[in-house]
């Protein structure tokens, strides 16, 4: 069970301690307001999901459908936005979430087309950051945790649409890795 991970990297009570602590830094930064989660799909819905359930203050979630990889372990550079949020944001609170920053190429081009909507505010958390290959500076207002840049799966992670549901982070065997 789990081969396809050469080895742990985040165990599930780390990514437990971890994501209540970003709640609790979302929790005290929003205290009296309401926000919207936008969760980039489709590798925040797990991360989101638990995130969402320990936020305190008043939020609607909404998603966005943004890639760069198709199918690879890197980013091509080339942002697809197959699915826009349907929510105006204009004048509201928004926190982008994110499973994990690469390259910084998708992020830098989300955050440019929703800060030209006219948000209250526009922060980004993300789980995890692999600062090794940024191509793009980005702010993360609440990070997880910073991993070497090694191509990791599990909690929502993927590699060509598998091993999202493992209960940890791990990286890649490279024996299971096509190109």
């Amino acid at each position: 069970m789990y081969e396809e991970a050469e080895r742990i990297l985040i165990s599930k009570e780390e990514i437990e301690k971890t994501v209540q602590r970003l709640a609790d830094e979302i929790n005290r930064d929003y205290a009296g307001k309401e926000i919207i989660l936008a969760g980039l799909l489709k590798g925040s819905f797990v991360f989101m999901g638990d995130l969402m359930r320990k936020i305190t203050v008043p939020c609607s979630i909404d998603f966005m459908i943004v890639s760069s990889y198709g199918g690879r372990t890197f980013s091509s550079g080339e942002v697809n936005i197959k699915k826009d949020l349907g929510e105006d944001i204009k004048d509201k609170h928004v926190i982008i979430v994110e499973d994990i920053i690469d390259s910084g190429i998708t992020l830098s081009a989300v955050l440019n087309i929703l800060r030209h909507r006219e948000p209250a505010s526009l922060r980004l958390c993300a789980f995890l950051s692999k600062p090794a290959r940024r191509q793009k500076e980005v702010v993360i207002d609440y990070l997880g945790m910073e991993i070497p840049d090694e191509f990791v799966i599990g909690y929502g992670l993927d590699y060509d649409e598998k091993y999202r549901n493992f209960p940890f982070v791990g990286i890649l065997d490279p024996k299971y890795i096509h190109e």
